[in-house]
């Protein structure tokens, strides 16, 4: 999202639960599109408000799994948050070798570029080119 839309919005990512390190297939095709994801550390909705992000500061949940779906509704309850699910292939687990994983890896990351230009619109071109 910042790589392409730079700060025209404040960004946070977070998941149901929290597994520290992200996937080694996610920063590899990430880093093939200029993304660098290989500093970041996965966050759960609770790390994010034990951090100090309230969620009521936020415009937009986007949840990418039914999961993250359910957990941003119940959190979301008593809050005017929008919250939208985009159904996106989970890549984990998909492929036997290498290449085969990497190429699910890339199609999900494609598949949420596409939904980010369907929803927010086209690129910032000084953000994106960057």
């Amino acid at each position: 999202m910042k790589k392409l839309y730079g700060h025209r919005a404040y960004v946070q990512s977070a998941g149901v639960k929290n597994d520290l390190e992200i996937d080694g297939f996610a920063v590899a095709v990430c880093q093939e599109i200029g993304v660098e994801l290989s500093r970041h550390r996965s966050r759960s909705f609770d790390d994010m408000q034990d951090w100090g992000d309230d969620l009521s500061g936020f415009d937009l949940i986007v949840a990418l799994s039914p999961a993250s779906q359910r957990q941003a509704l119940e959190l979301t309850r008593y809050a005017a948050i929008e919250v939208e699910y985009w159904p996106i292939l989970d890549p984990a687990g998909l492929g036997e070798h290498r290449e085969d994983k990497l190429a699910a890896y890339r199609q999900t990351r494609d598949q949420i570029v596409a939904r980010m230009m369907d929803r927010f619109g086209p690129p910032d071109v000084t953000e994106a080119g960057a």
